[in-house]
């Protein structure tokens, strides 16, 4: 698995951990967190700054200093993106598509950045303006309120082979091979991290798990089983997600909460040794 810029790594750590800390850090403590993965200080102010320009987070004054937090924009995001990442089992399909059919944007730039949020939201393209996935998503009208794009929505049904239509729609085999190789790359990452290991290196690996995993979000739409072929790799790979990412859970959080102590006191010990819940 490789390494993770910062931008990408304030999003993973903003949607796993933060969430549940109030969706807010100084940023003294977001360096110190980033730390293990290799981020350097100043990676990290850049980074925070750019997605403060960006809309995904906002200012805030916090007793450890200045500090950021998810702007609702980011919030509903985040949170679509945590359905998507722990995933258990897939959702149930009554057999019909949600079909947008979107007006035409001449612009290069747009259209390609319009290209990339659909496929990210989970849906196919049928031709240059028609797309379809199993359900409709929920950050659908947000995209096209921001991108200032008009679309056609309807529910359909197909008049003939579905897997067929989804074989076509999306890259399955080279999906397939993606999270056989996301099975082998994370059975080497997880190796060395055993019980005894710091939470310092533990909140590492966990936090590459969880990027790399993360990556499916833009390449996975989610199909129902019923559209998948048979002994889909997807299934496996998810299960070992689960497992491992659950595993290394509690370490991963005292590093986060020491992180997150004024000044970072006690994070010697913290990335020394691991205490005992």
């Amino acid at each position: 698995m490789g390494n993770v810029d910062a931008r990408s790594a304030l999003f993973d750590l903003y949607g796993d951990h933060l969430p549940s800390r109030g969706a807010r850090a100084p940023v003294a403590a977001l360096v110190r967190m980033l730390a293990p993965l290799g981020i350097t200080a100043p990676a990290v102010r850049t980074a925070v700054s750019r997605m403060a320009r960006q809309g995904w987070l906002a200012a805030v004054r916090l007793p450890g200093g200045a500090g950021y937090e998810l702007t609702p924009r980011a919030v509903r995001r985040l949170d679509e993106a945590a359905t998507r990442i722990y995933r258990h089992g897939r959702l149930e399909w009554d057999g019909r598509w949600h079909v947008v059919v979107v007006e035409r944007v001449r612009e290069r730039t747009r259209r390609d950045r319009l290209r990339a949020a659909l496929a990210y939201l989970g849906y196919a393209p049928i031709d240059e303006t028609t797309w379809i996935s199993p359900r409709p998503s929920v950050e659908l009208e947000a995209l096209l309120e921001v991108e200032h794009v008009r679309a056609e929505r309807f529910a359909a049904s197909y008049d003939g082979d579905p897997r067929g239509l989804a074989a076509r729609a999306w890259d399955l085999d080279g999906l397939a091979h993606a999270y056989q190789r996301w099975m082998a790359a994370a059975a080497d990452l997880m190796t060395p991290v055993g019980p005894d290991a710091p939470d310092e290196a533990i909140f590492a690996a966990r936090s590459m798990l969880v990027h790399e995993w993360r990556k499916f979000l833009f390449r996975d739409p989610g199909l129902p089983a019923e559209l998948l072929p048979g002994s889909w790799p997807g299934t496996a790979a998810a299960q070992l997600f689960d497992s491992e990412s659950a595993r290394l859970l509690p370490g991963a959080s005292r590093f986060v909460d020491c992180c997150l102590q004024a000044g970072g006191a006690g994070r010697s010990a913290a990335t020394t040794q691991r205490r005992r819940q």
